[in-house]
């Protein structure tokens, strides 16, 4: 008596490997948006002539309570806020495409959810504009709205442009 195994041509997917995989893709994007916005304040502090000035300004905020603020142009810079600011920067940033690459899956799968995932992303643009004009006025004298407001906007054209060459055929229904 012989017994035949019948074996699928292609094997079903693992949900494991699909949500490493989406996974991966945010944190790559995540960083991608933190490199942007690294660049484009070095870019600033360069023309300023104070090179690493921005890391050191927001490291200071984060884990010195903002000590020294009230007079931001004699903060010195210093090596030890700008890589802390920078690793921190890194980790939400990583995590905030995890985030999206999740919601970009699911819209994948659902793409009449996909305008709403756009609502969501601007509202969390504006409301990270308010927060940090509600609890970070000090930063925001330091450095200026437009400036941050410019870098999110570069690091989700940065995000946006990594997903969608990850995603070429992604549709969105109204």
């Amino acid at each position: 008596m012989t017994t035949h195994l019948s074996i699928p041509a292609e094997a079903p997917r693992s949900t494991s490997f699909d949500a490493t995989r989406v996974y991966q893709e945010g944190m790559i994007a995540g960083v991608l948006g933190a490199l942007t916005i690294a660049l484009w304040f070095l870019f600033l502090d360069a023309l300023s002539g104070r090179l690493l000035w921005t890391p050191t300004i927001l490291g200071t905020a984060i884990f010195r309570g903002g000590a020294g603020l009230g007079t931001p142009e004699i903060v010195p810079v210093s090596l030890e806020m700008v890589l802390m600011f920078t690793w921190v920067h890194v980790l939400v940033f990583a995590g905030l495409g995890g985030i999206a690459a999740r919601l970009l899956d699911y819209v994948e799968r659902h793409p009449s959810a996909g305008f709403g995932v756009l609502l969501l992303f601007v509202i969390f643009q504006f409301g990270f504009i308010v927060a940090a004009t509600v609890f970070a006025p000090p930063v925001l004298r330091a450095l200026s709205s437009w400036s941050i407001l410019v870098a999110n906007l570069l690091a989700a054209a940065a995000m946006t442009t990594y997903f969608r060459w990850r995603h070429p055929n992604l549709r969105v229904s109204p």
